[in-house]
């Protein structure tokens, strides 16, 4: 393995869980929206999903996996979540709470393991698409066993 495609900790525990996954490398450089990403690897944007996360009035982080064309309804998220009121996070935070960076954000493998709900749209697809934990890495795999790999939950959440 390259340098260039050393193994992500999102990688790392996807094979330690012994589920099956692929892993798609492409050139990125700098930040890359998710539709960018999704045009690049030539992938409908409905299958690439994007990771955002959250905070309520008490700095509790919660995140949220939606397909990257879409927009959060945070007042779907809060109560998707059981909270009163979330807010998105400060870009500049990103790497602070979770341990990766801005288009690199990766549900698996955060500092610490955060309530996260998937968009109920992922709940039939066989496959989606979503940051392996690095810019330039996209991770393919089903939908359900990322769910119960990192113990979210489906609801409805975009707008």
């Amino acid at each position: 393995m390259s340098k260039k495609h050393i193994k992500t900790n999102a990688m790392r525990i996807l094979e330690t869980a012994g589920l099956e996954f692929e892993t798609i490398f492409y050139e990125s450089g700098e930040f890359m929206d998710g539709v960018s990403v999704s045009k690049k690897l030539g992938l409908d944007p409905g299958t690439v999903y994007k990771t955002l996360v959250t905070e309520n009035k008490a700095h509790e982080n919660f995140v949220f996996v939606i397909p990257v064309a879409e927009e959060l309804d945070l007042k779907k998220c809060a109560a998707a979540s059981g909270q009163k009121s979330l807010e998105m996070i400060h870009v500049k935070d990103i790497t602070r709470v979770t341990g990766y960076i801005r288009g690199g954000c990766s549900p698996i493998g955060m500092k610490k393991q955060f309530m996260t709900v998937i968009d109920s749209s992922a709940e039939t697809l066989p496959q989606i698409y979503f940051s392996g934990g690095k810019r330039g890495v996209q991770i393919k795999m089903d939908p359900n066993d990322l769910k119960e790999l990192i113990d979210a939950k489906y609801a409805e959440i975009i707008r």
